[in-house]
């Protein structure tokens, strides 16, 4: 458990590192740019490529030992990071206020690729819980890492509104290649006991999507949960591509990093009450629950221009992604052969994912051209305007509202179906 330990150590630093960088970045280009479609659009470019990658980078962690699938993810992030800073040297700064500048694609792809490379450690935990802990506690364990993340996500908050608002983007790179280049020191004195990679028929795997689907079609109602989660992040990626630009709406950029800082305590909160507590007889049920809780708070959160109201429904909000995650993985763990397991966790990623990239590319032009018009000029000023309020983050904070409600009504209709039934029982 000490190398355990340890290991979550390195992916704390791993995970702040992408995740400051990604923060920082985004924070500048909205403020560069002033556009609500680019954010929106990063988002969606984000999301797609963590669902196409999940089947390959799966395939990496079956087919290497994990120590050095995730030294390779840190090697990869360190060369992108790398050339990122190039790219910021030798541009014109005027060309990254112009939001069709092909420099500043260059730019945020670099850094978005850098940043996913990190995704690969991601498949790799998991998996490492189940030949580093014994079955009984591997549930407290996917706790540990809701904890980790939600400790990286925390560290990353600050530092990334800070650097943007006093130093600037160059700044957050320079920082960015030597963290990464810690990490990998760090992960090379970490000894993992992993003697021996075991895979079907001695063959190295491939990413085999057939095969891994034949393996999840066995087990009742997993096809189901994944689905369920697919629809989830569907409407999740509203989140993805408009809570910066609602939240820089009513604050600074400073204060929303220190903001999310504090929220994602939350992370850290769930995370060890799951590692503490366990997740109780059924994991799937407190899964369903959980979907519940978040989604209604989706629904009243934004009712208001109230940085307070949005704070404290987000801190609940995130105080549960950790209960959720941690019943998917617990599942998968105990029902999926461990040569098997790199390859269905990347690919229950890749399709929980593949709806996100699409909420993310239609909702910035949903949010521009149509909720964010109504609360300003539009019916919705006369309608819900004495209440709700006006303008360009009212128009941002109903379509929150909208999905909330969406959420709620997928996740009841969930609960009565025969998919949720079977697993239930697991």
């Amino acid at each position: 458990m000490k190398n355990f330990y340890l290991i979550l150590v390195n992916s704390i630093l791993a995970g702040f590192t992408n995740t400051c960088v990604w923060f920082a970045v985004t924070f500048w280009v909205y403020l560069e740019t002033k556009s609500v479609l680019v954010t929106s659009y990063m988002a969606g470019i984000y999301i797609g490529t963590v669902s196409v990658s999940g089947f390959f980078l799966g395939s990496i962690v079956d087919r290497y030992r994990k120590k050095t699938a995730m030294l390779f993810s840190s090697a990869v992030t360190l060369v992108l990071f790398t050339l990122a800073a190039i790219v910021y040297l030798v541009t014109p700064p005027e060309a990254f206020k112009d939001p069709y500048s092909f420099r500043l694609w260059v730019f945020i792809v670099l850094c978005l690729f850098g940043v996913l490379a990190g995704n690969i450690r991601n498949i790799a935990l998991p998996t490492m819980v189940t030949f580093m802990v014994e079955e009984n506690s591997r549930d407290k364990a996917n706790g540990l890492l809701g904890s980790a993340a939600g400790t990286a996500f925390m560290l990353a908050s600050i530092p990334s509104g800070f650097v943007i608002g006093f130093m600037g983007v160059f700044w957050m790179m320079m920082f960015g290649i030597g963290l990464t280049v810690v990490a990998i020191v760090h992960l090379l004195t970490i000894r993992v006991e992993e003697t021996r990679i075991v895979h079907a028929e001695g063959e190295k795997p491939k990413v085999d999507i057939p095969g891994t689907i034949a393996v999840i079609r066995k087990i009742p109602g997993l096809f189901g949960l994944i689905f369920f989660n697919t629809l989830n992040n569907f409407l999740g990626g509203v989140f993805m591509a408009l809570m910066d630009a609602y939240g820089l709406s009513l604050v600074s950029v400073q204060a929303w990093g220190t903001i999310w800082a504090v929220l994602s305590t939350g992370f850290i909160i769930g995370g060890l009450v799951v590692a503490r507590t366990g997740l109780g007889k059924s994991p799937i049920r407190l899964l369903f629950l959980s979907n519940i809780v978040m989604w209604t708070i989706c629904i009243f959160f934004t009712v208001q221009a109230s940085i307070i109201l949005l704070s404290a429904g987000m801190f609940i909000f995130l105080c549960l992604i950790p209960v959720v995650e941690a019943a998917e993985q617990t599942v998968i763990q105990k029902v999926i052969p461990p040569d098997r397991q790199g390859r269905v966790f990347g690919f229950a990623q890749s399709i929980e994912q593949a709806a996100s990239p699409l909420t993310a590319f239609m909702i910035g032009p949903i949010a521009q051209y149509v909720f964010i018009p109504f609360m300003t000029t539009g019916k919705g000023v006369d309608l819900l305007g004495w209440w709700f309020g006006t303008g360009m983050d009212r128009g941002i904070a109903l379509l929150f509202t909208v999905t909330g409600i969406l959420g709620l009504i997928i996740t009841m209709v969930a609960m009565r179906t025969r998919a949720y039934a079977k697993l239930v029982r697991i």
